[in-house]
């Protein structure tokens, strides 16, 4: 796959020792986090807390919402374990270590005065989340339909092994630091995960770490998207549900976009997936206390998927995190470094 240029977050050092607390004392780290009573049933958003306001009368949002502690957590839950939305207490210890595990390699290399795939690979923090999809129950994507199926063939990127490179066209669009497309670019990776939410009044704006994107969505209850107009990550606009909840609805996807599974832990491999014109997503973003968000997003392609699903994540406030610049392939040299390599493998 083509690594793409990053510039390196920074954890601060309360972090650090957090993971060689965990690494030392591992029974601390897997009580930090309380055990639902029922591994099976996932709580309602809590939705009593009242956040504050801005000066023209919104609730609040504005902030750094890193998900970087959400690395890791994977998209799909595995199979054997069913229809658990919950680790079991095993489950929670053996994710807790090998986190801490990788947390070791990330202070060793500062320690070494190097860098490598402990800096490359950032771990997040356990939790006992089973999977971020809530929905289907199974926390399994929905099958592709036949649509679906012969247009995943036809992708091509390269996190798909053994391919051949001729064109930019053989590269998907987050290969080619067009985008990394939605809902996928609201999902972790293992670097860049800065998100910051900014408000004007009939306006919000959200920046993404990655790839530089700024989504901008309107509040205007008149505004609707207009028909033939498409783009990458679609059109958005919002409004305000039950005093507290930002609730934004994209449309308009131009089908040609980044699949919606793209690095993701845990998603389907390949990066294949593909997202037709007919997608729709709709995402709440609810505080639940001054420094969390609960952030859901359902989204339904009926050319691609025979059903829709629905993911959580929740976030924290963390305004120390800075949001560096997201070097993507500086020089523009990869994607013809692909294509020249592949052809001489080749004889080309």
């Amino acid at each position: 796959m083509i690594y793409r240029g990053r510039a390196q977050s920074v954890w601060s050092p309360v972090k650090l020792a957090g993971l060689a607390g965990c690494a030392l004392l591992l029974s601390a780290c897997q009580t930090a986090e309380i055990r639902p009573p029922d591994l099976t049933a996932i709580p309602d958003v809590p939705r009593d807390y009242q956040p504050s306001k801005t000066a023209w009368g919104d609730p609040d949002l504005r902030g750094t919402w890193p998900i970087d502690h959400l690395n890791f957590s994977t998209l799909q839950r595995p199979e054997e374990q069913g229809n658990r939305y919950f680790l079991t207490e095993e489950e929670f210890a053996e994710r807790a270590a090998m986190l801490a595990a990788r947390g070791e390699a990330y202070a060793g290399e500062i320690e070494d005065e190097t860098i490598g795939m402990g800096h490359w690979v950032e771990p997040g923090d356990a939790n006992r989340r089973t999977s971020l999809l809530i929905d289907p129950p199974n926390g399994r994507l929905p099958a592709l339909t036949q649509e679906g199926e012969r247009r995943a063939a036809t992708k091509r990127s390269s996190y798909i092994p053994g391919q051949t490179y001729d064109t930019p066209l053989d590269f998907d669009t987050w290969d080619r630091c067009i985008t990394r497309g939605l809902p996928a670019s609201m999902f972790p990776f293992n670097y860049n995960n800065g998100i910051r939410i900014f408000q004007a009044p009939g306006m919000v704006a959200i920046q993404l770490e990655m790839v530089h994107e700024v989504r901008i969505i309107p509040l205007d209850e008149d505004y609707s998207p207009r028909a033939g107009n498409s783009f990458w990550t679609g059109q958005s606009r919002g409004h305000w549900e039950d005093g507290n909840t930002l609730v934004v609805e994209t449309t308009n996807f131009n089908g040609l976009g980044a699949p919606t599974n793209v690095g993701t832990w845990g998603s389907p491999p390949g990066n294949n997936t593909p997202q037709s014109d007919q997608a729709h997503m709709v995402e709440r973003f609810t505080m639940t206390g001054p420094d969390t968000i609960t952030y859901e997003v359902t989204y339904n392609d009926p050319v691609i998927f025979t059903g829709p699903w629905t993911a959580r994540l929740e976030w924290q406030r963390n305004e120390e995190y800075e949001l560096f610049e997201y070097a993507c392939h500086e020089g523009n040299v990869q994607i013809r470094g692909y294509i020249t390599s592949s052809r001489a493998e080749r004889g080309l």
